[in-house]
């Protein structure tokens, strides 16, 4: 199975960290976002992956030779940013059959075995209920479940299943036919939406499933990527620490086997990436970044970048790479 996965977005919410880093390389428990949707998504028998990409490209092709080397992947560059559609319409000549879309903004926990359930459906949108509706396009059904309209970030409650940006499509040159015919009207809200194609796809028969996901965990702002760090490591992806009699762990943590911990106090909801020295401190509710140094600081609700050096510092920081930052002493 094919999957197409766009990755071209500047990350604007999680700067300065994003001014450094592709957004889907940020860390949640030690890996990246990217990371984990890779797995899941070979797990369920994806084999060949379409990568739509743009801001710090490069960077997304060296991690993936390192950590996915034999993995198949087609790199197709969007050079301006356009919207879903424009993405998503760059991968029709690598397209050849039935494919998955997985925007990495989030984590999810989806049941994919609702692809054979609905074998003879167009394709299938996976949604999420919400309070916040209106951040969200949300996605409006018949009785049965199946989509009839995707209404962009609504001011009125017409409905809280918000589309989360996974979806699979088995009629992919209906899909393409839907994407073409958006990308020759005006944009809508400033950008063609893929959504709009989809809505062409169902009037023209298309019957597209809605299946609710189980979880899904936001990654595209400092606080919720700190929450889905928090749930990631309550599941166990960071592992055990192992630390010394000067150091007190409270709650789920990860620290990389080769950081140093000394004379700190560390949780709940903390990692500490590859590298890094924390000595005399208290974190809480913090991603560190790799081969950075943290002495006599007092963190929390923290984002903390690779290779910087913070001293004396209290409260909360985002601190993108390479910063050193001193506090009053």
């Amino acid at each position: 199975m094919q999957a197409i996965i766009p990755l071209a977005g500047k990350g604007t919410r999680v700067r300065p960290h994003t001014h450094s880093r592709p957004k889907p390389l940020l860390c949640v428990a030690n890996r990246p976002v990217l990371s984990y949707v890779i797995e899941q998504l070979r797990a369920e028998g994806v084999d060949d992956f379409i990568f739509i990409t743009g801001h710090l490209a490069p960077r997304i092709q060296a991690w993936m030779a390192e950590e996915f080397p034999g993995l198949a992947v087609t790199y197709v560059a969007q050079v301006r940013q356009r919207g879903t559609a424009d993405a998503i319409a760059l991968a029709e000549p690598h397209v050849t059959g039935p494919v998955l879309i997985v925007f990495v903004d989030t984590l999810f926990d989806a049941d994919f075995s609702v692809l054979h359930r609905h074998a003879d459906d167009s394709g299938i949108i996976w949604a999420r209920e919400v309070e916040d509706y209106q951040r969200y396009g949300v996605i409006l059904t018949d009785d049965a479940g199946y989509m009839e309209r995707i209404i962009e970030k609504p001011r009125e409650p017409i409905s809280k299943l918000a589309n989360i940006g996974l979806y699979y499509v088995r009629d992919h040159e209906l899909m393409f036919e839907g994407v073409r015919h958006v990308l020759d009207q005006d944009p809508h809200l400033g950008e063609f939406f893929l959504t709009d194609a989809f809505q062409y796809m169902i009037d023209h028969g298309a019957r597209l499933h809605t299946a609710e996901v189980s979880g899904w965990f936001d990654c595209g702002k400092p606080e919720t990527l700190l929450e889905t760090n928090r749930i990631m490591l309550e599941r166990g992806h960071g592992g055990q620490p192992q630390v010394p009699d000067s150091v007190s762990l409270h709650g789920a943590t990860a620290i990389a086997s080769d950081a140093s911990v000394e004379e700190s106090a560390l949780g709940p909801n903390v990692s500490v990436a590859a590298g890094t020295r924390v000595r005399g401190s208290r974190l809480r509710d913090a991603i560190i970044g790799a081969g950075s140094v943290i002495e006599d600081c007092d963190l929390v609700d923290s984002l903390v970048g690779d290779r910087v050096v913070l001293r004396g510092v209290r409260g909360t920081v985002h601190v993108g790479d390479d910063a050193i930052v001193e506090g009053v002493r």
